[in-house]
């Protein structure tokens, strides 16, 4: 990419990423699109090839670019959540009930049966179909910025009443949270699926290494790096490295860095790693305010780096990233998101729940539970995971898989944005309504 251009569109975004927040607070329609179509436009330019970013010849930027973006975002998330995860209480983990259910039983049924549609619609390899579905996996609420939790509160007189009260954007924020990572063991089944001959070739490998080694890696990691910064932070015997009291924020990003950094070189899930890190950093000193200064920090460079993305994307977009979309590809897409998420969301939902409020608020009722089944945003690591496969392996028809893949992108950033304020406030709306009764 052209030098010059790389100001010119950090400029643009970073001025974007200041407006739009407040232009748009009372209108349906997020940042995310108008930045697309910003981009889509910017793309019918008569614009230097240079600037143009495609699949085939800067695979390695977008990676790079989209992997960085996600890892900032996995931060941000951790770090904005306020349910606490104890992983030595049964009770904290039923809490999380919503969240695994759509990790463990939505998102394994969401992957087969885009796998499935891949295959048997689209007509791709196997190794093809199952890249299709990993990639499409994660869910990215940062795209619909309604539909995420705002971030860390603090309450200095009574730390039990730090929690999300909102199931709804709870469940969304900290599905997305972990699904970054453990949609990763699918991407490398499909890998593996290219490279080996038979299942007996890498069946166990991958099950021991690539869907269960790899995670219980980068979550100890994750979770050693965020023990041992939040005691630099909070309780160093050395006043002078006590981030928490000198207000030095960037501490985030330094453990953006190290748990990602650690995580990746032995071999672990970096992404579950840098979830793991944050959340383990806001688990010490709930009621700091440090929390808040960290979180905005990432907030704002998450911003800047999920808008220059979507520039570069509308831009490639009108530029011919779709010309290997066909019908087939299109229909897959529209279907996945107003089909197979809602559907295998709901199922998931179903499974085991209790009744809204049964057990100290937990639990959603059928507005929340389908609001929750609907928003599965598709976004940025989509992008980064099939970068990284198509870097480790040569996939059939891998044009078809970038145009499907951004296709999906963005009518979900675009349906997903306009519906998500609206909704948001139908249930906030009902939620009053019913506490005032």
């Amino acid at each position: 990419m052209d030098a010059d251009f790389v100001y010119l569109l950090a400029g643009i975004a970073l001025l974007l990423a200041v407006v739009l927040p407040v232009a748009l607070r009372s209108a349906a329609l997020s940042a995310p699109v108008v930045l697309l179509g910003l981009g889509a436009l910017m793309g019918l330019l008569p614009l230097p090839e240079a600037v143009r970013l495609t699949p085939g010849d800067d695979r390695e930027v977008i990676e790079h670019l989209t992997e960085f973006t996600v890892i900032i975002s996995l931060m941000g998330v951790g770090l904005a959540l306020d349910r606490p995860l104890n992983i030595r209480a049964w009770g904290s983990w039923r809490r999380w009930g919503t969240t695994w259910r759509l990790l463990l039983v939505a998102m394994p049924l969401s992957i087969a049966a885009t796998a499935w549609l891949g295959w048997w619609v689209m007509g791709l390899a196997p190794a093809s179909a199952i890249l299709l579905g990993a990639a499409l996996a994660p869910t990215d609420p940062v795209l619909a910025s309604d539909v995420q939790v705002e971030g860390p509160t603090t309450d200095e007189d009574d730390e039990t009443e730090i929690d999300e009260h909102d199931e709804v954007r709870f469940a969304l924020t900290s599905e997305a949270g972990m699904n970054d990572g453990l949609a990763f063991p699918f991407v490398h089944l499909a890998i593996l699926v290219v490279g080996a001959g038979s299942l007996a070739d890498w069946g166990v490998q991958w099950v021991a290494w690539d869907l269960l080694g790899k995670v219980v890696v980068g979550v100890a990691i994750g979770m050693a790096s965020g023990w041992a910064l939040a005691r630099v932070a909070f309780r160093s015997r050395r006043p002078s490295i006590r981030t928490a009291e000198t207000g030095e924020p960037l501490l985030a990003i330094a453990a953006v860095l190290l748990s990602y950094g650690l995580a990746q070189v032995a071999h672990g899930y970096g992404f579950l790693a840098v979830f793991a890190c944050a959340m383990t950093l806001r688990s010490m000193e709930r009621t700091a305010e440090y929390h808040a200064l960290m979180h905005q920090v990432i907030e704002r460079l998450e911003r800047l780096l999920t808008l220059v993305v979507l520039l570069l994307l509308g831009v490639a977009i009108s530029g011919g990233l779709l010309d290997s979309l066909s019908w087939r590809g299109a229909a897959v897409g529209v279907v996945l998101l107003l089909v197979v998420r809602p559907v295998t969301a709901w199922i998931a939902l179903r499974v085991g729940a209790r009744r809204k409020h049964e057990v100290d608020g937990e639990g959603l009722g059928p507005r929340e539970r389908l609001a929750t089944a609907f928003f599965g945003i598709r976004g940025i690591g989509s992008i980064y995971y099939l970068a990284y496969a198509t870097g480790h392996e040569h996939f059939e028809r891998a044009d078809t898989l970038w145009s499907t893949v951004a296709f999906v992108i963005a009518v979900s950033v675009v349906l997903h944005g306009i519906t998500a304020t609206p909704v948001m406030r139908w249930l906030d709306d009902h939620r009053t309504a019913a506490a005032a009764r």
